[in-house]
């Protein structure tokens, strides 16, 4: 991911940081992911609740129950976590799929990052690898798709088997990979075939069986279709000579074609193209196209219950014959979006699924799992499985649902693509265009991502005020705006301009072929904004307040605090506050005014219908952007923002003096009143010195005496010590816990 970055500029007093997002964030694996060992999960749960889990198994209630991640590395204990069965046809299999839910009691509490597990039984698949495959495909291929790893089951101390371990796909999935969650975030399942219905958006709410189709998972409360019946109408009803211009306004149509290439060649037949079900459709507000997320991948690699020969069925012609799929037929009948599919399955075969460096890793994957398939008890139930068929799977057919093993549809299935591939010449493909919003005196940087399998030159065509056009040759060499080199991505500048100058630019790029590609159809315009008239600023702001003060409902919550640094008095019904710098409309200001030298407390608790100084989003205590927008009339000119690091609970960040350029970390916070000049000069970077970690015989030994805490992970706190350095642990079970110091050092230990 490239990430253009103006951190802390100085203009004129003026300070802002600002980033822009464009192509998807791939993060590692990390310990929750982790592929080289086989992690064990533990789930305590009442006897009696699991016994009614079992015999209810169309309930989504969620239980109480403990949770125990063991990868070698770490051992975590997370008490009070949610518990349900998850799937459709799974739930009724013998090997069941569970849900696992960290923040069901305990709100906003994450695991690495997460807030649910999917653990999925894979009972239809003898390999139990075919949906993890699938999605070491999809990250080969720079594809924003969840993570996987496989994870041993036990409930209660039983063992339950291998499972799969998928990264649930939910708003924090969404933040993870794009950057920002408050898009239109759709899970779209069966028949969701994306063909228009109508202009009016209450027609895509409409239902199959217990669920919407299209089904909204965030925004739930303003459920607004708009965005969807936009991009269907679109698809759906423009000639195809115009398709390119009007869908790429509004869908990542470059990346789509990438994964649909995926999902032809891996057989993924339970998908959009075939069988109209598991995907589903993120808004990026960033770049405000929809993205394509593929969901649910196990009938992949030749798993079949049609009768359909899925390793040479034709790439062309491969959604279900007689019913309409536009996103897929459609597309195809655009000469560079069928040129650029065919280029993906060729790019695909040749770097992913045909490189002997991704075969290799099925033979190490088996053998991997080997030992936790032969004791796994429910492996064999559902349809008589046993460690034979699992050996077999790789090389050839199980039988009935499985005619075929993975290895031989892998060659099979990259033969016949090849065979049928069209001998055509792609355009380059230029994507993720994008550049870093700049103020007055600053450079526009622009970047984009450029490929082709003989690209000659990238181009960038740019004009002030609708003046002459110029061009800049674009390079990815690590230099003059490019951050890495070698990355594909590409940039130039465009020289720094006035407040209030136009600007606008397009991208072309040709290959030794003399194909040229220009993108987007029409200029990017950007005005530069003229800067902060208002002389109104973001002041102060807590994005972890346990104690520090409550709001007028009496809770402690999130907030900003904004200064009038004016002259004036300065009216705010026209402007905006934002934890999203790409979207400044987030959250309207309330219809009062600021005079000169005052001070307003914003309540950021997602709490709207407290009152008009709430807002509808939380401040992320890990990291997040807050920005201060103008009105429509400037465009939503940026008047004050930046991006904050990991902060401290009851500790507050706020300018040194009110309105200065300098931004201090405060342990005596001041929300509504003045800044004082006593902070904490910098988060406090020391280590503390304690041991023995992990802790086995119940103490902990401290280099000093000092005030400090233990904490678990959903940071309550446990234990408070005063003046000591010996603490007395013995009383906390096995787990995962914090030690925190009065000044606000931080570290993590294990009790054993």
């Amino acid at each position: 991911m490239k990430r253009l970055t103006i951190l802390l500029l100085l203009i004129s007093g003026f300070t802002i940081s600002y980033e822009t997002k464009a192509q998807p964030l791939f993060p590692a694996d990390g310990e929750l992911y982790i592929k080289s060992v086989v992690p064990r999960v533990d789930i305590i749960i009442n006897p009696d609740t699991l016994n009614w889990i079992y015999e209810n198994v169309d309930s989504d209630m969620e239980f109480h129950a403990d949770f125990v991640f063991d990868n070698g590395n770490v051992h975590d204990t997370i008490w009070d976590i949610g518990f349900r069965l998850r799937g459709n046809t799974s739930r009724y299999s013998a090997k069941k799929s569970f849900k696992v839910s960290f923040n069901t009691f305990i709100q906003g509490r994450k695991y690495y990052g997460v807030e649910k597990m999917n653990l999925n039984g894979e009972h239809n698949d003898p390999s139990i690898v075919r949906a993890r495959l699938y999605w070491d495909i999809t990250k080969r291929a720079e594809i924003a798709g969840p993570r996987a790893n496989h994870v041993q089951v036990y409930i209660n101390g039983n063992y339950y088997g291998l499972y799969l371990n998928c990264e649930h796909i939910d708003e924090e999935f969404a933040d993870t990979y794009f950057g920002n969650n408050d898009g239109n975030l759709y899970k779209c399942l069966y028949p969701a075939d994306l063909t228009y219905r109508g202009t009016d958006p209450e027609l895509y709410k409409f239902m199959s069986g217990d669920h919407r189709t299209y089904e909204l998972k965030t925004n739930e409360e303003a459920d607004d279709y708009t965005d969807l019946a936009n991009l269907i109408d679109i698809l759906n009803n423009t000639a195809i000579e115009e398709l390119p211009c009007e869908l790429e306004k509004v869908f990542n149509v470059q990346d789509y074609l990438k994964i649909a290439a995926v999902d032809v060649l891996t057989a993924n037949w339970d998908g959009y193209i075939f069988n109209k079900n598991n995907f589903y459709l993120y808004h990026n507000t960033a770049t405000g196209l929809f993205e394509y997320i593929p969901y649910d991948t196990d009938n992949t690699f030749g798993i079949d219950w049609f009768g359909i020969d899925w390793a040479s069925r034709n790439i062309y012609n491969w959604s279900n014959t007689g019913e309409n799929r536009p996103l897929y037929t459609r597309l195809l009948l655009v000469p560079e979006y069928r040129a650029w599919y065919t280029y993906y399955i060729r790019q695909v075969i040749e770097e992913i699924t045909g490189n002997q460096d991704f075969l290799n890793t099925l033979p190490a994957l088996k053998a991997q799992l080997d030992d936790y398939v032969v004791n796994d008890p429910y492996y064999p139930l559902d349809y008589g499985y046993d460690i034979n068929s699992f050996n077999a799977s790789f090389t050839s057919g199980t039988g009935a649902h499985v005619p075929i093993g993975i290895q031989p549809f892998i060659q099979t299935r990259n033969n016949t693509a090849l065979s049928q591939a069209e001998n055509t010449n792609a355009m380059p493909i230029l994507k993720y265009i994008t550049h870093n919003s700049p103020i007055a005196g600053v450079s526009m940087i622009v970047s984009v991502y450029a490929e082709d399998e003989n690209l000659s030159s990238v181009v960038l065509s740019y004009h002030i005020n609708n003046g002459a056009w110029q061009q800049e040759a674009m390079y990815d060499d690590g230099q003059n705006g490019d951050e890495v080199a070698g990355d594909r991505i590409f940039a130039a500048s465009i020289p720094a301009q006035a407040g209030n100058t136009l600007v606008e630019f397009s991208i072309s790029a040709s290959d030794q072929n003399q194909q040229t590609s220009t993108k987007p159809c029409n200029p990017v315009s950007y005005t530069i904004p003229s800067g902060n008239s208002y002389n109104l600023y973001i002041n102060e702001f807590m994005a972890s307040n346990n104690s520090t003060i409550t709001d007028d409902h009496g809770e402690y919550e999130d907030w900003i605090e904004l200064y009038n640094a004016g002259s004036a008095s300065v009216w705010l019904g026209d402007k905006y506050l934002t934890d999203n710098l790409e979207n400044p409309q987030k959250w309207a200001l309330p219809d009062i005014t600021m005079e000169a030298g005052s001070f307003l407390l914003i309540w950021a608790d997602d709490q709207p219908e407290q009152g008009p100084l709430h807002t509808n989003y939380k401040l992320d205590k890990d990291s997040e952007e807050i920005g201060l927008f103008d009105n429509a009339a400037s465009g939503y000119a940026l008047l004050d923002g930046f991006t904050y690091s990991v902060q401290s609970t009851d500790i507050s960040q706020g300018r040194i003096t009110d309105a200065a350029v300098e931004w201090k970390f405060f342990d005596a916070p001041t929300p509504g009143s003045s800044n004082s000049l006593v902070g904490i000069e910098n988060k406090p970077a020391s280590k503390l010195t304690f041991w023995p970690n992990p802790v086995v015989e119940g103490k902990i030994y401290l280099s000093e005496s000092m005030n400090f805490s233990i904490h678990d992970l959903s940071g309550r706190k446990l234990l408070e010590f005063a003046d000591c350095s010996l603490a007395d642990v013995s009383m906390l079970r096995s787990g995962f816990y914090f030690l925190v110091t009065e000044s606000g050092l931080t570290e993590r230990f294990i009790v054993k």
